[in-house]
């Protein structure tokens, strides 16, 4: 991987997130900023994203996606990291673009107590968001497809987290609409990593099961036998070949006795 690429990468997180952000706050705090109308503007904008950034960094634009497909291995640590650092700083450039927008600071609109309402309506709204894109790595979709299924269900996660929250289900879109609380941090990962793990344990295919290490070992062990199996053929072809060439020459030498006997015979009767 290129330093060009790996810029790439976490750009594409740094901006999706940020796009994504501006986006539901500007829906939500507008005068048409009712549950199902954000919903389906950050669906429409959440499907763009995967169309845009999808084969760049899988448009994660979200910690409790990247923490969830971690648990299910499908990003290594050290790239886990690096996006929810990325997304983070998404969240934050937002934040100060509507602040530089509106003139001033945006009040937030979470609760200053914790609830465990908000922590639930955020964890289901998550699962459902997190399952969706589960469906859509594990069956291969195309990638318009896969836009359409994702952006669906950030929809209908967030319609459903609006019965007992303010349906943001992004801890750095929390950041950005300034409502930094546990229950908006907390319930999309734990809801994420719900989604993800119980779409895999169900779900998908059964090679998904299997840490990618073995099937990697598998994979080079069935190369290997393979490859001694050829040689071992190969080595009897020779030895065929050989044995075959042997006896083929074998007559020509007898032939040729013969025939300086028969000269040395007539040599002697002359």
């Amino acid at each position: 991987m290129t330093l060009r690429s790996k810029v790439a990468v976490l750009l594409a997180e740094f901006l999706g997130t940020a796009i994504l952000a501006t986006a539901a706050i500007n829906i939500s705090r507008s005068q048409i900023g009712i549950a199902y109308f954000v919903a389906i503007g950050v669906g429409l904008v959440m499907g763009l994203l995967v169309l845009v950034f999808g084969k760049v960094s899988g448009a994660h634009v979200n910690p409790a996606v990247t923490v969830g497909l971690w648990t299910v291995r499908k990003i290594g640590t050290l790239k886990a990291l690096s996006y929810v650092a990325a997304q983070m700083l998404g969240g934050l450039a937002a934040w100060q673009l509507a602040n530089f927008f509106n003139s001033g600071e945006i009040m937030s609109i979470a609760p200053k107590q914790f609830e465990w309402t908000a922590l639930v309506a955020e964890a289901v709204g998550a699962f459902v968001f997190t399952f969706a894109i589960a469906a859509a790595i594990y069956q291969d979709l195309e990638i318009g497809k896969k836009a359409a299924v994702i952006g669906g269900g950030l929809t209908a996660g967030v319609i459903i987290a609006s019965l007992g929250s303010s349906a943001i289900i992004n801890p750095a879109v929390a950041l950005a609409n300034q409502s930094w609380a546990k229950a908006y941090i907390f319930g999309p990962i734990i809801g994420g990593v719900i989604g993800f793990n119980l779409y895999v344990l169900f779900f998908a295919p059964i090679s998904a099961l299997i840490p990618s290490k073995k099937l990697k070992v598998s994979k080079t062990s069935k190369e290997d036998k393979s490859s001694s199996e050829v040689s071992k053929k190969t080595a009897s072809t020779a030895k065929v070949v050989s044995k075959s060439s042997s006896v083929k020459k074998a007559p020509a030498k007898k032939t040729a006795t013969k025939s300086t006997t028969k000269k040395k015979a007539t040599t002697k009767k002359k």
